[in-house]
């Protein structure tokens, strides 16, 4: 079997945890700031694991990671 190639903007954007969850990060946070508040800002910092329903795909897009 040939390798399979990773998807160059899947691999900048998600990764895996151990347990094979696939994290990320949150949106709504690179501009307009001004108007959010500080818990918002404080909460879209953190990351949060992918939707089941996107895990089958996004695991085909970052096979090696």
């Amino acid at each position: 079997m040939p390798k399979i190639k990773t998807h160059s903007g899947a691999k900048k954007r998600f990764k895996l945890s151990k347990s094979g969850k696939v994290i990320r990060a949150h949106a709504n946070k690179s501009h307009i700031l001004n108007k959010k508040s500080r818990k918002r800002k404080r909460v879209l910092r953190q990351t949060t694991v992918a939707d089941k329903t996107n895990t089958f795909q996004l695991k085909r897009l970052i096979p090696y990671k």
